[in-house]
């Protein structure tokens, strides 16, 4: 009887225990799957994030000379865009930060695509996006001791960099660079109005000034100036013997002439650099008996990077991310 009662008592605990055992490894595996399944859901939301470098390798370069568009290599075409848009002869440093910027302007033409250049991403207008220049071309205008030392140090700037874009909150930024700020960058909204770029601000930069090569003088008769004046506003007025004829009114942050006040005219310092030709917006204007004198500094719109001022950057042994952070607030340096 004492047997049967001990029988009794395993059966009871074999009952109980097996459901016990089977449930905790069923919600031991649960819980790892979970776990599986949470870090292939971040990847994917990792990889959808990422800007895949092969699928930009290829790009459509329109040809603004012929109307054609050629498939080239991104790195190919970033060889013929810094090469064209910077000179060899500046610093490493600077030329590295020219790749990753017109390689950002690049991928951020592609994911922008608004159909303007037709099935072309992107065109080989300075005017209208970034300059190119074929390999043949560029060594041409070298002289000849200089070309393969030139070409390979484009090169270089470019494998060196291969793959990095600056991207804001994740996304490519609009990387907007000319050639000479004349001591300071501008924010875009006095360039162009509208709400601009948190990411493109004023900012200062030193040694600019020993790139006198790109400060400019562009001299009127007053009668030209009339005239220039007159083919864009046909009710202009000035009398030149008054004194505050032309009076600069105010200035951005970058020092350049926000607005002018001509005759009867308010006008901003962006449409006078367009009506006169200026290299600059950042001038001053003088009157002198029959002619109309500016003086201008720097030269492009001032908005994003300026190559002289990284290439003086480079000079003092800032690396091409220090000079990249210096130009455009809060990005990042991404790898594709």
């Amino acid at each position: 009887m004492k047997k049967i009662f001990i029988y009794f008592l395993i059966l009871i605990f074999i009952c109980f225990a097996i459901p016990i055992i089977f449930t905790q490894e069923f919600s031991s595996r649960t819980s790892s799957q979970d776990i599986v399944n949470t870090e292939v859901s971040n990847e994917t939301i990792a990889q959808e994030s990422t800007y895949d470098y092969d699928k930009y390798n290829t790009i459509k370069l329109l040809h603004t000379d012929t109307d054609k568009v050629e498939e080239i290599q991104l790195d190919e075409y970033l060889y013929g865009v810094v090469s064209a848009e910077m000179p060899a002869s500046f610093e490493e440093e600077a030329l590295k930060a020219q790749a990753v910027v017109a390689r950002t302007y690049t991928i951020y033409k592609i994911v922008n695509n608004d159909g303007k250049h037709g099935e072309a991403d992107i065109c080989d207008d300075s005017g209208c996006c970034q300059a190119w220049i074929s390999k043949e071309d560029r060594l041409e205008k070298w002289d000849e001791d200089k070309r393969e030392e030139n070409w390979n140090k484009i090169v270089d700037a470019v494998k060196s960099t291969q793959g990095k874009i600056i991207t804001y909150e994740g996304k490519p930024i609009n990387a907007f660079f000319h050639s000479n700020s004349g001591g300071a960058t501008e924010a875009p909204i006095d360039v162009w109005g509208g709400s601009g770029y948190p990411y493109l601000q004023s900012v200062a930069t030193a040694g600019e000034d020993a790139y006198s090569q790109y400060s400019s003088e562009a001299t009127f008769s007053k009668e030209e100036f009339e005239e220039k004046i007159k083919e864009v506003h046909s009710d202009f007025e000035i009398d030149f013997d008054e004194k505050d004829c032309i009076k600069v009114e105010e200035y951005t942050d970058g020092n350049r002439v926000k607005t002018v006040k001509i005759g009867n005219l308010e006008l901003s310092g962006v449409e006078v650099r367009t009506i006169f030709g200026l290299r600059s917006a950042n001038f001053k204007v003088t009157i002198n008996d029959n002619e109309i004198k500016f003086e201008v500094t720097g030269y492009g719109h001032g908005v994003g990077m300026s190559q002289t001022g990284a290439d003086s950057l480079a000079k003092e042994g800032q690396s091409y991310e220090d000079i990249i952070h210096h130009y455009y607030t809060d990005v990042e340096i991404e790898d594709m």
